[in-house]
């Protein structure tokens, strides 16, 4: 592996997160391995968390924007009684409660109340900023900050393992959402409290924890380009539109296509989120917006124009 292969490499690198990692460790040493100070992760994970961490290498980081929206699914476990500061067992212990009967059926009441559209209310130790200033480090200093409740959506909460005090849950939810406030409040419901003692990213937008690799694997490989997606691969969920030649030379000045210079393989409706391409590779970003009354050329509202085409 020689500097000068290591150094032109663009595209996005799954990651399977280890537990006791911050986000920025894993950019870090990212950084080494592809001896670029151009990386970032589309996603934060906490400390104890694993699993699925995207992250950008070179060009890669233009595309972070469109990943940062997508929804994500986790594996959660979490222990009954127990309340600490950071809402998970890393934290300080702030209170102590004894556990009462329950059953599947109540436990699986009150979780049927967390599913669909709620308002959560993001726990102190966040990445959140007040003031500019990360709620986690008013947190450490003792401090507490109102904050304002958040619209998440959880689409799946689904009960796999119930055993005394220990439960496991797996989610399926919206970009935004905390599984440690999840918890907590699935925890008060129940009037005893909870807090988080073991979560996996199972997948992150349309990426599975089946396609990455750690870290340990990673700095094995001789060929570090095999394991990258390209720009295009990444942004795979959105669906793809062709240009024509015409359409093609107006996009270098900016100008969106007409809906006639496109063709489309999958059915796309207004709003939806697209690749725009030519002859197959990745010329744009764009929203399909042919009713929208703002700049009002072409049928496809342009986010963001790559210059490779």
């Amino acid at each position: 592996m020689t500097n000068s292969s290591v150094n032109i490499l663009h595209g996005l690198l799954l990651i399977d997160k280890a537990a006791g990692m911050t986000s920025h460790d894993v950019v870090r040493k990212v950084r080494r391995i592809f001896q670029t100070r151009k990386v970032g992760h589309g996603g934060t994970l906490d400390p104890l968390a694993t699993g699925v961490l995207p992250v950008a290498i070179g060009d890669g980081t233009k595309i972070l924007q469109f990943l940062l929206a997508e929804d994500k699914s986790y594996r959660a476990t979490f222990k009954l009684g127990i309340t600490t500061d950071t809402l998970d067992v890393d934290g300080q212990i702030l209170l102590e409660r004894s556990v009462p009967e329950f059953s599947l059926t109540d436990l699986e009441d009150i979780c049927s109340e967390f599913r669909g559209d709620i308002k959560q209310l993001p726990p102190m130790f966040s990445a959140l900023k007040k003031n500019g200033v990360p709620l986690y480090k008013l947190a450490r200093q003792g401090q507490t900050v109102e904050r304002q409740h958040r619209d998440v959506t959880i689409q799946r909460l689904e009960i796999i393992n119930c055993e005394a005090e220990e439960i496991t849950i797996e989610v399926d939810c919206s970009k935004g959402t905390y599984i440690r406030s999840l918890i907590s409040d699935i925890g008060e419901r129940l009037g005893c409290g909870a807090c988080l003692t073991d979560l996996r990213r199972t997948k992150s937008g349309d990426f599975s924890i089946n396609e990455c690799q750690t870290l340990e694997n990673l700095q094995q490989l001789d060929d570090l380009s095999s394991i990258l997606l390209s720009l295009d691969e990444a942004l795979r969920s959105c669906p793809a539109v062709q240009l024509n030649e015409t359409a093609a030379a107006a996009l270098k000045f900016g100008i969106p296509p007409q809906r006639s210079q496109t063709q489309v393989d999958t059915e796309i409706v207004n709003g939806d989120l697209v690749r725009l391409q030519v002859n197959h590779k990745l010329a744009a970003m764009a929203r399909y917006a042919p009713l929208r009354n703002k700049e009002k050329r072409g049928d496809y509202e342009l986010i963001r124009v790559f210059g490779s085409h």
